[in-house]
């Protein structure tokens, strides 16, 4: 059974051009201990996904349609009261930026706790001791002492170990993750990266993690789907979608990233940018910028599944 189900999502901002689709009929789902990623350029619609499944669209933006559904029931559905006691408990958040999620007045070790005390029923040592668990959990050295520090006496490495330390400690079924290694070194980035699947591998816990960067992606995921202009236009696993792309978008991503034994060569960067989501083409919003478009691109394409991939595109590679 999958953990997380989210069906036919939309999510709509209202603006003078008239509703801009951020979140276009996506659809995804989530395994016990299965990490999969959300891939695409900035403002293809992958945060506001994560902001969606949260329940945290401010207004006037709203979600349109859809079910999202956690172990089996239709989260959703739910009132703000009933919200308040999923995030954080049965769902939670990494954002990109830890200081988004840590009080720069409060002590790490008091954050940890009360993020445990609003969910739990459990005395302050109690909470005090889960609170360095969660610590020890995603490796940070001399928890004891991190435990009294403030979030800017930490590196920022260590700060985002401790965000995620905080999205772990009430063992959700899901945590979503957002860009959360963008701002990192890369050897700080591979231990973060190291800690978030043995965290699946040990926990079970299923996680969604969004980012731009395909080798990212290549060292973390197990599934991914690649999103563009608020849709989902291929999914499948991680080493066939890389290995054969069949969606142009896709094989656009791969190329614009640098190889071994290019140096020298110039980068294949994907042409033009994004549409306004206000004011998207008719038929394939990738159409304009795509080397294979043709008339039929005029149309929306509809999802072709072949075994475990799909693809929205008329005029694919072919495997």
């Amino acid at each position: 059974m999958e953990i997380l189900e989210v069906r036919n999502l939309t999510t709509v901002f209202p603006t003078p051009q008239g509703d801009a689709r951020a979140v276009n009929d996506v659809s995804f789902s989530l395994r016990e201990g299965e990490i999969l990623a959300l891939v695409g350029e900035s403002g293809c619609g992958k945060s506001v996904t994560a902001l969606s499944v949260m329940n945290l669209i401010d207004r006037p933006g709203r979600v349109a349609g859809g079910e999202i559904r956690l172990r089996g029931e239709n989260i959703a559905a739910q009132g703000e009261r009933a919200w308040n006691a999923i995030r954080g408990k049965r769902i939670a958040m990494v954002l990109q930026d830890p200081m988004m999620a840590l009080n720069p007045v409060i002590r790490i070790g008091d954050q940890l706790a009360e993020t445990v005390r609003v969910h739990s029923r459990v005395t302050a040592s109690q909470a005090r001791e889960l609170a360095l668990r969660a610590l020890e959990e995603v490796g940070i050295p001399a928890p004891h002492e991190r435990l009294k520090a403030y979030p800017h006496e930490l590196s920022g490495g260590m700060r985002q170990r401790v965000a995620i330390a905080n999205a772990i400690i009430n063992k959700p079924d899901v945590i979503i993750a957002d860009e959360p290694t963008t701002a990192l070194d890369v050897t700080i980035q591979a231990q973060i990266l190291y800690q978030v699947k043995k965290l699946a591998a040990e926990r079970g816990t299923a996680f969604v993690w969004i980012t731009h960067d395909l080798s990212v992606v290549k060292d973390i995921a197990d599934e991914v789907c690649v999103m563009y202009a608020g849709r989902i236009v291929e999914r499948g696993a991680v080493a066939e979608v890389i290995a054969d792309p069949r969606h142009p978008y896709t094989r656009g991503l791969i190329d614009s990233l640098p190889r071994s034994g290019s140096r020298g060569h110039l980068l294949k960067p994907i042409p033009g940018s994004t549409p306004p989501l206000a004011n998207l083409p008719a038929g394939c919003a990738f159409a304009p910028r795509c080397p294979r478009a043709t008339a039929l691109c005029g149309q929306v394409p509809t999802t072709t599944q072949v075994a475990a991939r799909a693809f929205a595109c008329f005029n694919p590679f072919a495997q």
